[in-house]
């Protein structure tokens, strides 16, 4: 028997303009202290924005730029006789996307300068185009998985 219990799924919820269920879980992690108008303008100012600089369908733009930085690897640590081990993993698609849309939020963030829209606009076609922070940070993660790669056999303890 596993410690863990399963995880029981809650009803996707799909938002106003696209219906994606994708697009109300960026909302969402946008969002700050329950303010969702805000991050709901935030968010379909971003995605027009990237679609019309890039002459795309919105829509195919914000999954592609998702796609683009969903990581196929991530490092999780293991203490194995008293040192840590960055043991790589494969990642479940679930997992991918809530990777993807934090760090292509946390890039976002770290831009300067612009409004949120603008900011998280830029980063959506800058992933579209698979370059900028949120991709670099996808390498990053897969060299480093890479890298301790030495130590993937422990995953199946």
């Amino acid at each position: 028997m596993s410690r863990k219990s399963k995880l029981i799924r809650k009803v996707v919820v799909l938002d106003k303009k696209f219906s994606n269920a994708l697009v109300h879980r960026t909302i969402n992690k946008i969002m700050f202290n329950g303010k969702k108008t805000v991050a709901e303008r935030i968010v379909y100012g971003a995605i027009e924005l990237a679609s019309k600089k890039l002459n795309k369908d919105p829509l195919d733009v914000f999954q592609t730029a998702i796609k683009n930085v969903s990581p196929a690897i991530q490092l999780k640590g293991r203490r194995m006789g008293g040192s840590n081990f960055q043991i790589p993993t494969e990642v479940s698609d679930d997992r991918k996307i809530i990777l993807a849309l934090q760090w292509i939020i946390s890039s976002a963030r770290r831009r300067k300068g612009m409004p949120m829209n603008e900011k998280l606009a830029t980063e959506l076609m800058d992933a579209y185009n698979n370059t900028g922070g949120a991709i670099k940070k996808k390498e990053e993660t897969h060299r480093m998985a890479e890298a301790n790669r030495a130590f993937a056999h422990f995953a199946r303890f």
